[in-house]
């Protein structure tokens, strides 16, 4: 997104669309759940979702009982709308309001998910600043769970490129700090029936 106010074009994107019409709606976030309910982590875990803004992972997390989130987007208009959604409960989440290219995290999390976020750097100093960041904010153990667009997914999503990945990839890019747990092609309706494919790919942090 070179020479764009990546801030105002993603306010803008969710101020001109409701929460079901944007491509990446989930009501029940059915693979991520998946993938961390196999993490067995205990409820007080410190959770990160990044690009979270709108996304209902927070909900389900809230319901299953975990106490530590906090939801990363650069969007305020997103962030404000899944606030108001959650209501009181939303005190219980802290918030993020920033870009993951210039993100330094200030706490260690035992979880970093990241569900069709990663996908939207392109700049090579933009993914390394992005990885430095994930092994800067994972506690000794941590874990990432990431799901990005297949080279069978879109080449674009909301007007804009975005970078897509295979397993090889995405492991390969990690691979010197995190040991690969699993990894699974996942095939995304949108709410236009449209198909977008996914890979989804969890990772634990290797002994230092």
């Amino acid at each position: 997104m070179i020479g764009i106010d990546k801030k105002q074009y993603w306010d803008n994107v969710y101020q001109e669309k409701q929460t079901h019409e944007v491509s990446w709606y989930q009501k029940t976030p059915s693979t991520s759940l998946d993938i961390i309910n196999k993490l067995d982590l205990p409820k007080t875990a410190k959770i990160i979702d990044i690009g979270g803004g709108e996304s209902y992972l927070v909900d389900h997390l809230l319901e299953q009982g975990f106490t530590d989130i906090t939801v990363l987007d650069i969007s305020e208009t997103a962030i404000l709308r899944t606030q108001k959604r959650l209501g009181a409960k939303a005190q219980n989440v802290k918030w993020i309001i920033a870009d993951i290219a210039e993100f330094e995290p200030t706490e260690k999390y035992d979880l970093w998910h990241d569900r069709a976020t990663f996908h939207f750097l392109l700049e090579e100093d933009e993914i390394n600043h992005y990885l430095n960041s994930i092994r800067k904010g994972l506690t000794e153990d941590g874990n990432l769970v990431i799901g990005t667009f297949t080279e069978e997914g879109p080449r674009m999503c909301s007007g804009v490129i975005v970078k897509q990945y295979t397993e090889e990839s995405l492991t390969n890019l990690v691979h010197d700090s995190f040991q690969k747990l699993e990894c699974k092609i996942v095939n995304h309706k949108t709410p236009f029936y449209t198909i977008q494919n996914f890979v989804f790919c969890s990772f634990r942090m290797k002994a230092s």
